[in-house]
């Protein structure tokens, strides 16, 4: 049998990949992150699969099951939420399971910040404006952050940052990046994107902590800073330009990156 670890997606359904969806539909369990996997996901399971909530269990029992499922020779479906990649605890779950000789997959889903992006209708790299996109977070209980790891540190670069789990400390937030973006560099929160209940709120690192504390979102919640959230006049890519020369179309100028 197999662990298959799979993407989610960031809410709405129709959002997880066709691999995801059809390993879904062949494995008779599936273990599930239900505190923010939607409930139309497990559709997709066989009749008469297990499906069980892990969102209440510990590492321990959540094993326990796959242990259980290894010796019935069952394959399981591991739904996560959004894409594994990033804040998943996919990585202690496949160390344990590889101590126990449990083979596994990994399926990517789409992740949480590029579904905010589409929300907003915005690209978060630029030309001329921003090339790099920051995925980051505030420290927590569960997971402190290293110390050479900082809002400040990011934010010197000028990049899109996209800070998860981070809502509760927006205040704090909005004043560490405002020396390094400039107090009127755009921000949006964008809560639960692409779930039915999403909603977006825009301001400045100047004004988006009184429009949060007027309409308050929860902590999922992701805030994304950066001058690419708003800039209207950015010079166009190279990439298309006529005269640019690239491997699938010839051109009068040098070719370059776009």
């Amino acid at each position: 049998m197999t662990i298959h670890f799979i993407g989610a997606g960031p809410g709405a359904a129709d959002l997880i990949t066709v691999r995801g969806r059809d390993l879904l539909a062949r494995c008779p369990v599936c273990l599930y992150a239900g505190s923010l996997v939607p409930a139309a996901l497990l559709d997709h399971c066989p009749p008469g699969a297990r499906r069980v909530d892990t969102a209440p269990l510990s590492l321990d029992a959540i094993l326990a099951l796959m242990a259980e499922a290894d010796a019935a020779g069952q394959d399981v479906a591991r739904l996560h939420s959004g894409d594994l990649s990033i804040w998943s605890a996919m990585a202690e779950q496949m160390r344990r399971l590889e101590a126990l000789g449990i083979p596994v997959t990994i399926t990517p889903g789409v992740p949480a910040f590029a579904a905010a992006a589409a929300t907003l209708g915005r690209e978060l790299t630029l030309p001329g404006v921003a090339q790099s996109l920051v995925l980051t977070r505030t420290g927590g209980r569960a997971s402190p952050m290293p110390e050479r790891e900082t809002l400040a540190g990011f934010a010197a670069t000028g990049a899109t940052l996209a800070i998860h789990l981070s809502i509760h400390a927006l205040e704090r937030v909005a004043a560490e990046l405002a020396p390094h973006y400039g107090a009127d560099c755009a921000v949006a929160l964008v809560y639960r994107a692409s779930w039915p209940d999403e909603r977006v709120l825009r301001g400045t690192l100047t004004t988006i902590v009184a429009r949060h504390a007027a309409d308050p979102m929860e902590r999922t919640a992701m805030i994304l800073v950066g001058p690419a959230l708003a800039e209207a006049s950015f010079r166009d890519s190279a990439l298309y330009d006529p005269d640019y020369r690239r491997r699938y179309r010839g051109g009068a100028g040098p070719s370059e990156d776009a």
